[in-house]
């Protein structure tokens, strides 16, 4: 692992000094090792961990080549880290997302023009307390996505998106399985939406910080009443006893 280590960290030097770039296709893998030091085994297996987390592209019979390095696609990587805890690293990423979600909804609100309003009006449409939890859920994260790009900092947006992403499970079973969910969820919109158009930073700071900690905290309920202390999302769609 050690050696592997220090070929990832090779590789990581050559795109940090611009030796190789979004789209480069990588030197022929036994060029490569003898310019690195490195012998081809620890060559081949950073290059194989370079791939899992979209770094590296490997194309049978065409090359190994950088990957576009957009923030969206390296954050991708997420998933598969939270897939592995369950509701523990669930609850963490949420802790993660009502850090960041308030600032970039206050940025976002000195930077949304008229296309981002209608956008997000828009996404609201139709939405009632008839509509499905998943449906409901779909919206939500359309709702915070466009809120997010408004903000401007793709990062942000990106690693946003991937938070919000990898909580579904855990927003579909809080539709099921709490009373009012969904008109609390309407409700919350509709003031974001209009702090939003009032440009008033300071309340849509507020307002993101409680809609967003309202799944943070049922799931820390949901994990104290559990005996194992933990959820398990598996079958979201079953409704479960109240």
């Amino acid at each position: 692992m050690a050696l592997t280590d220090d070929a990832i960290d090779k590789i990581k030097e050559m795109l940090l000094a611009g030796e190789l770039r979004p789209g480069d296709r990588l030197p022929p893998e036994k060029d490569l090792a003898d310019r690195l030091g490195l012998s081809r085994s620890s060559l081949r297996e950073a290059v194989k961990a370079l791939e899992l987390i979209r770094v590296l592209d490997v194309r049978r019979g065409d090359g190994t080549y950088v990957t576009t390095l957009e923030p969206k696609l390296l954050n991708e990587a997420l998933g598969f880290i939270v897939e592995l805890h369950q509701a523990r690293g669930v609850v963490e990423l949420l802790e993660v997302r009502r850090m960041l979600e308030p600032a970039a909804a206050a940025q976002a609100a000195h930077r949304m023009g008229p296309d981002g309003f209608a956008a997000l009006r828009a996404s609201m449409a139709g939405i009632t307390e008839e509509t499905s939890v998943e449906e409901l859920v779909e919206h939500d994260a359309e709702f915070h996505r466009i809120i997010a790009a408004q903000a401007g900092n793709s990062y942000l947006s990106s690693l946003l998106e991937a938070l919000s992403s990898q909580t579904l499970r855990a927003r579909i079973w809080r539709g099921l399985t709490e009373e009012q969910a969904v008109a609390r969820t309407l409700a919350e919109h509709d003031a974001i939406a209009r702090a939003l158009e009032q440009r008033d930073t300071e309340l849509v700071r507020a307002l993101v910080t409680v809609h967003v900690s309202g799944v943070e905290a049922w799931l820390r309920r949901a994990m104290e009443e559990s005996p194992t202390g933990d959820v398990d999302f598996s079958a979201p769609g079953q409704r479960p006893s109240r």
